[in-house]
Order: C-alpha cells, then structure tokens, then sequence
C-alpha cells in the first residue's frame, strides 16, 4: 500500500492518547475515524478535538479554514464496525496486552485484508500481538509520544512478521504527518523509553536508598546535564503509575534485574500518589499541576570564602580560577612550576575577553577579576588559603601525593578540597593528618558555565568543613548539591549507564547512533542525543568512569559495552581524535 492511498483513518480508543492521535491525523487533511466503546469517551472526543483546534488556530498553528475542514473529517463511534473503510487503522486502548490483542483480532474481521494494522503500544511485545492476528505480516507498532500533536518522534517498530509494504506505508505516514519516525526492533521500551525508564528508575532508586535528597537529584541532573527536567519530576510528569506498568512490561519481556520497577514507585502508587495528576507524586502540586515547591530553592549567595589556593594548571584549574575570581575571592593558582602557573593564568584571562566580547561582562569586571589572580610554581604559596582546590591529572596515586604536599603546606583550619570525578574522596582524606578537613568539590567541565557543584562528605568530613565546602560553592555562584563518597557521586552514577546501555543497543544491531540520538532529543528533549554527548566527553573518559562504577559495585550490568572497549583500543575517542562514533573534521 502506498502512502497516498491512505485517505480515511481510524483510531481505536478515543483516551488523552487517543484524542491526540485523532487530532494529528485530521490535521493532515484525512477522514479520520474515532471509535470507543464508551460512549461518553466518544462524545467527548469531538469536543476536545474542537478545543484543542480552536487553541491551535488562536496561536496561529492552524487557519480557521484548516480547523473546519479537520472537524468536518472526524465522525466518532462506539462501534468497531465502523472501521471498515479505514485503510489505516491505529489501536490506543489501555496498555494491557489483552485489551490490545482482543482489539487487534477483532479488527480482522471488520477491514479490508490490505489495511495496515498499528499498535500504539509503548512497552509490550508488538511481535506477540500480531501473531494473535489473522494477518500478522500487515501489523506494525507504531509509537507516538504525548502530547501526539506536539511530539516530532514516532517510534516504528517492525517484528518478524512485518511486510515491507507495510514498514514502509507507516513509515511515510509518519513523514507525511510531520513527524520523525525511528526505525526500531521489537524489544521492551523500544529505543527512548528503553533508555529513559532505565535512567529513571534509577534516580527513584538511589532517592530511595536516602544517598541523596530528591531535590539535589533533580538540580544534579539539570544543572549538570542540561536536561529539560529532573529525573524525579519527570516521573511526577509521566505518572508514577504508567512509569511503573511500563517497567513491569519491559521487566516481564526482558528478565533483566534493572527494568524492575523501584519499590518505591509501588508504594507511592498504592498510595494514590501518581505525580501530577493526582496532585502529589515525588513532589506536592497546586491545583494548575505547577509545583507547590520549587524544584530549585533559591540560595542566598553567601559572601566571599577569603583565599582559595588551586593545586593545577590544566582547563579545569583555570576554570575553577576563572569561577572564584569572577566572584570576588583572592585566587591563587599554585602549578609545577611558574611558567605552567603563568599558562594557566593566560587561560584565565583569554577566557575573560572572550566574555568581554560576547558582552557577559564589561573590560573593567574582567581587568578586576583577573588582577585578583595570582600565580606560584610552588604548593607553597597556598600556606594562607583558607580552601585549597586540586585540580590535577584523575589519578588516585597523584592526588594522594599531593594531599600529603597540602597537608604540610597549608595552614591548621584549611579546608582541603579535591574535583574528582570518579575517585574515593576518602582515600585523598586519608593522605592527611586531617581527614576532617577533607571533602569534594565536583566542578562539571567548562567550570565557568556549569552551574552545579557535587559537594562530596566521605564518613570523616566533619560538619564544619562540609558547611564550609558548600559556602564556598554557593559564594562562587554555584549550586551545590549534597552526596556521599561513592563511585560516580549523583551525575555520573545516573549518565554513564544510561549513555551505556545506548553502546549496547548499538552493539547488538538493535538501531543506529543517529535513529538513538534522534529518539532521545526528540521523545525526551534531550540537548544531545548519547552518542553526541559521547564523542563530546570523549569515549576513553567514558570508558574509566563506567569501568570505576562497574568496579565498585561489581553489578554485571554496568560493564562496559565491549564495542566502547573496541573503539577506545582502536584509538577512535571522540571529537578530539578525529573519530568516535561519527567521523569529525579535524582542525
């Protein structure tokens, strides 16, 4: 069946789903057929339809000739027969299998023996459903994301059984609606709720085990990754409810210990909290569905820390320079000799024009924070700091070295801080006489732009030095969020596995970087899809931070994908090399 031949439509299941599928399709100019068994869903479907429009022609989306001519094609139903002369017809009833194969098997008896059957199905096996049907050759998944209106990507999801002819018709169906169709294998969760579920169950998971509070998860992941929301409010936005059925589909198909939902998205659940809907899920709401609470509590900025000391002349060194000194503190800038110190100051200052130049901040604020900069090509020029920063090469050995060098040098009351990202903060405290007085300090790479600061308390971190840590992070504008001394810290605990898992969809054939990368910007809106953010962070990075987490809690599924292993031996890294998992222009 071609594409044009598809002029009349149906969609089975007229729910929130459904309404905006029926929407889509009349939009495109097609006779479109709603059918629910409910009667009162049926009547309401044209009245939603008709608002929705209305809505749409009032923010100049749609012409009013437009909005008549979709409500002139839409006529509702309560009765399957009356798509017999649908040449498409898409079911989005309840995300039950049963309800979903009756509907399927019903339908074979009511169209044409050329009409493509879809299933909206976002998590259970389309194989399965077409084989309940008479002509499973004609039956294609095809998964749109909510609000269907608005949302570019259309998952298309092909089984054994799917026919070319049919592959293709829905494929240029979805084209013709404007949308982003990304071909995808039939496996639980499909491409973007196969990755995103997974990551969102992790982060109600680690809320659960009481390592980090739910706000600082959810400013963790915005602040550190750009994302559009936090994990935990996505949740509430999702439903608690349709997360967890979802999970529970992907566990029942796959087995795999980590599409399990959290327990305690079974309990706020049981309780009636469903997230927004309801009013209360991770977060309490007001009646509009805004948060009653802020997802980010305004902090006041606290005043300059004094002296900060940073052991380093690398771009994070110079950075964490730039971060303070803009912010009023006295900097100093302490490298292996005068001239690695003076490189890095440059840095510093070259950073500062390019601000100057796209107008962030005027020649005489740029001249002040520099001048508050001082250089050293020993440690011990950072004897007055009243926080001292390393900054130096990710390695355990090279930072407990320098954390013996710190603690002879600086002065009794000093904070010792270090930005690992990855390395037990604990091991660096016990190179000290005063473990105490040791925490993290996880600047996110450029410093100067990241707004997050992972503020890292190992089980020695006394109270006094943590406050302080944190006072820090808020006087350099930052903000901090609290976590305890183990691999990965929040950020990195939640990304690297979920960028992955994305390794090993690649690996096993399963869909292309480019269909992944679509699927995540688009169904999840995303700034970068994993493989982008991969060759950006660089795949050998990657590569020691999911071989630190795998280390640490030996858990079979955070090994790294054996195709990131292959590409890091081969010397393809990422941008920087040239090549990772596209080809770059080199300079």
């Amino acid at each position: 069946m071609d594409v044009k031949d598809i002029s009349t439509v149906a969609v089975i299941g007229l729910g929130t789903l459904g309404r905006g599928l029926a929407e889509t399709l009349a939009r495109s100019g097609r006779a479109v057929i709603g059918v629910d068994t409910d009667p009162a869903a049926a009547a309401r479907a044209a009245g939603a339809l008709d608002a929705s429009l209305a809505r749409a022609v009032r923010r100049g989306d749609l012409t009013g000739r437009e909005h008549r001519s979709a409500m002139a094609g839409l006529r509702t139903s309560t009765n399957l027969q009356a798509a017999a002369d649908a040449e498409f017809v898409v079911e989005a009833v309840p995300e039950s299998y049963e309800a979903k194969r009756d509907v399927l098997r019903a339908l074979d008896a009511v169209v044409r023996p050329d009409t493509v059957l879809a299933t909206g199905t976002n998590a259970l096996s389309v194989t399965r459903l077409a084989a309940g049907t008479a002509r499973p050759e004609r039956v294609v998944g095809m998964h749109f994301f909510h609000p269907a209106p608005v949302m570019r990507l259309v998952e298309v999801v092909r089984t054994v059984f799917t026919s070319p002819a049919a592959l293709d018709a829905v494929t240029a169906l979805a084209r013709g609606l404007g949308k982003e169709p990304v071909a995808a294998g039939d496996r639980p969760g499909f491409v973007a709720d196969g990755l995103l579920l997974r990551y969102l169950n992790r982060a109600a998971a680690m809320y659960e085990s009481g390592y980090a509070s739910r706000d600082d998860i959810d400013a963790a992941m915005r602040l550190g990754c750009g994302l559009p929301m936090g994990p935990l409010a996505l949740l509430d936005l999702i439903g608690l409810d349709t997360a967890r059925a979802v999970l529970e589909a992907m566990y029942q198909e796959s087995g795999d210990r980590l599409d399990a939902p959290a327990p305690v998205l079974g309990r706020l659940t049981a309780a009636g909290l469903a997230g927004r809907k309801s009013g209360r899920g991770f977060y309490r709401y007001a009646g509009d569905g805004a948060a009653a609470r802020a997802h980010r509590p305004a902090a006041a900025v606290a005043p300059p820390a004094g002296t900060v000391g940073i052991a380093g002349s690398g771009t994070m060194a110079a950075g964490i320079a730039e971060v303070f000194a803009k912010s009023g503190h006295r900097v100093v800038l302490a490298g292996r000799t005068d001239a690695k110190a003076r490189a890095a100051r440059e840095k510093v200052a070259s950073s500062l024009r390019r601000s100057v130049d796209k107008k962030r901040m005027t020649a005489e604020a740029a001249d002040a924070a520099l001048g508050r900069v001082g250089t050293a090509g020993s440690l011990d020029a950072l004897a007055g700091a009243d926080l001292a920063l390393e900054a130096v090469a990710e390695d355990l050995d090279v930072k407990r070295g320098l954390f013996r060098a710190l603690d002879g040098v600086c002065r009794e009351g000093a904070v010792l801080a270090t930005t690992t990202s990855s390395l037990p903060v604990v091991a660096c405290a016990r190179a000290t006489a005063r473990p105490e007085d040791v925490a993290g300090m996880h600047f996110f790479n450029p410093a100067p732009a990241m707004g997050l600061v992972e503020v890292v308390r190992t089980v020695l971190t006394s109270d006094a030095a943590h406050a302080r840590v944190r006072d820090a992070a808020l006087a350099a504008g930052k903000h901090p969020v609290d976590c305890g001394d183990r691999a990965g810290f929040i950020v990195n605990a939640l990304l690297f596995p979920y960028l992955n898992d994305a390794v090993k969809m690649v690996q096993d054939h399963y869909a292309t970087p480019d269909d992944v990368d679509t699927a995540m910007r688009l169904g999840a809106g995303y700034p970068m899809g994993p493989f982008e953010l991969l060759d950006v962070v660089g795949l050998d990075v990657s590569l020691a931070i999911e071989r630190s987490l795998h280390e640490e809690f030996r858990d079979p599924s955070l090994a790294p994908a054996p195709l990131l292993e292959r590409l890091v031996a081969a010397g393809f890294l990422g941008r920087k090399s040239g090549r990772g998992f596209r080809a770059y222009a080199r300079d």
